[in-house]
């Protein structure tokens, strides 16, 4: 056991949760304070900016979709400022090839489709690096994957202003948000 001041004490792994889906939080908190992180929980950019005025993480899981139309991107922009070196995880149950290149040019270090669960994230983490050798299978592509994965592309180049986005794709604003409102394409 470490003795307060031992420079061989190993540093506490601190992780933020930020999440707004209260239910999915708790359990990430759970089963990441069982492998030894000390963690809290934010459930959106205001809450994030008041614990990082205290606190400081190491590790991050930031949802991309967070309550009220806010973005986890903002959240991930952020985390960066706060820390160059923060090892940063966003989750998604709408992913798409735009917004998972606009996460990593963030500063992201892995973009996870949900559902993912604690052993998935822990080992995002653990690969902060890329894979040069990674699997380049082919994935079969839908019409309604390409139509998800443009509008997510428009939304990232507004800003995700649904407005603009609805304006640039040449549909009704009250299209595109039910089309957002809808499950994620598999």
């Amino acid at each position: 056991m470490a003795i307060d001041g031992d420079a061989t004490a190993p540093a506490p792994r601190r992780l933020l949760v930020v999440e707004d889906d209260a239910a999915f939080a708790r359990t990430l908190v759970r089963s990441f304070e069982r492998r030894g992180y000390e963690v809290r929980h934010a459930d959106g950019l205001d809450g994030m900016a008041v614990l990082l005025a205290g606190w400081s993480p190491g590790h991050a899981v930031v949802d991309l979709k967070l309550a009220g139309g806010s973005s986890g991107l903002a959240c991930v922009a952020a985390l960066r400022s706060h820390d160059a070196d923060m090892l940063i995880v966003v989750l998604t149950g709408y992913a798409s090839i735009a917004t998972a290149v606009e996460a990593i040019k963030l500063g992201a270090s892995h973009y996870l489709a949900k559902p993912s669960n604690t052993d998935d994230i822990e080992a995002a983490f653990e690969r902060a690096t890329g894979d040069a050798g990674v699997d380049l299978g082919a994935r079969p592509t839908s019409i309604k994957t390409l139509e998800w994965e443009h509008i997510h592309e428009v939304l990232a180049d507004t800003g995700f202003n649904i407005s603009e986005a609805a304006r640039r794709l040449g549909m009704h604003r009250r299209t595109l948000a039910r089309k957002l409102g809808k499950q994620r394409v598999k």
